[in-house]
């Protein structure tokens, strides 16, 4: 009886240390992401292209969570691309996403589950075909996260629309107001909210997801959201910091910021196009930055095709950007 009393014991002891070593569900708290133990939370992590090019690829595998966990990452971003989830089917696109969220668990990484796409949500006019979409595929594909998700501490993050704008040389998408768009946020939250009430919600404003400075006069008027900005090196002129602070980076100070996508390359590099070309000066001063204000991250891209790159391979050889962005995630 002893030695079962003791085998009970142990069993105990691992199940609980299994469970306090296990992703816990992430809520906001002021400008804070917070854990259940009351652990303020900041995310460092990597974005992945798209579980449907990379099955397609035959790199949809635990292989990639097992380097982002070596990197140093504690989170990794799926970019749902809609076009790739009508040509795939939707299911055979969960079950890539189930399995990917399986894996991240299996290497302690958090996930971001993003709608990827880049244009005018209320006129359904987009920069490419690739981003199409409709305002009701939109709610539908929520409504699915939600309901799949909803007990899974893993999948923190609703990343609602990748990059809203309205402003493309030679197109024309038509106007939105802030006001429209902080309506049709608040919409979405809410079709989130009737089956997930939880979610933790990440909102992008104009100028592909960089400028969030109507923020400060016109909120997202729901609790539990988080912002989003992607502040890659061409925005803006050096020097950057005072120029952040203005334009997105004030709003961590109320609160919670996911810069869900940065990144840079050399002007050579593949990949190099506007606004992404800088070179390690950039990285010192966004990691300082972001360090500076608590804000979290997810840098683009852990795909050797997709710039600015992380890895020019499959065999994770990091790029320029790879080897810095390394380094500072393991904290060298």
């Amino acid at each position: 009886m002893k030695k079962i009393a003791l085998l009970l014991t142990s069993i105990l002891v691992m199940f609980s240390c299994s469970q306090e070593k296990g992703l816990q569900k992430i809520h906001v708290e002021g400008n804070k992401f917070v854990n259940e133990s009351g652990q303020t939370v900041v995310f460092k992590g990597l974005c992945l292209s798209d579980p449907v090019k990379m099955q397609g690829e035959g790199q949809w595998s635990e292989t990639v969570f097992a380097k982002a966990e070596e990197w140093g990452a504690n989170m990794v971003r799926f970019a749902m691309h809609p076009s790739h989830m009508r040509a795939f089917g939707w299911e055979e696109t969960f079950a890539l996403m189930d399995q990917g969220v399986e894996w991240a668990k299996a290497h302690n990484l958090y996930v971001i589950i993003d709608w990827h796409s880049i244009g005018n949500l209320k006129t359904e006019v987009y920069q490419n075909e690739m981003y199409y979409t409709t305002m009701q595929e939109t709610l539908d594909f929520w409504k699915e996260v939600a309901r799949r998700y909803k007990d899974e501490p893993a999948v923190a993050l609703y990343e609602l629309f990748n990059e809203p704008t309205y402003t493309v040389e030679n197109l024309d998408m038509g106007t939105v107001t802030w006001e429209e768009w902080r309506q049709i946020l608040e919409g979405i939250i809410d079709t989130i909210r009737e089956i997930n009430p939880d979610a933790v919600c990440l909102c992008a404003g104009f100028n592909w997801a960089y400028d969030l400075t109507p923020v400060a006069a016109d909120p997202v008027q729901r609790p539990g959201v988080a912002y989003v900005s992607h502040p890659y090196p061409m925005k803006r002129e050096a020097p950057w910091p005072a120029k952040w602070e203005a334009d997105w980076g004030y709003v961590a100070d109320t609160y919670p910021v996911v810069c869900t996508e940065l990144g840079y390359c050399l002007e050579h590099e593949k990949g190099a196009h506007i606004p992404v070309i800088a070179d390690d000066v950039y990285g010192y001063a966004i990691t300082e930055y972001l360090g500076s204000k608590g804000i979290s991250f997810t840098i683009w891209c852990f795909d050797p095709d997709w710039g600015p790159m992380l890895i020019s391979d499959w065999d994770y050889t990091p790029t320029t950007q790879g080897r810095f962005f390394k380094a500072y995630l393991q904290g060298k």
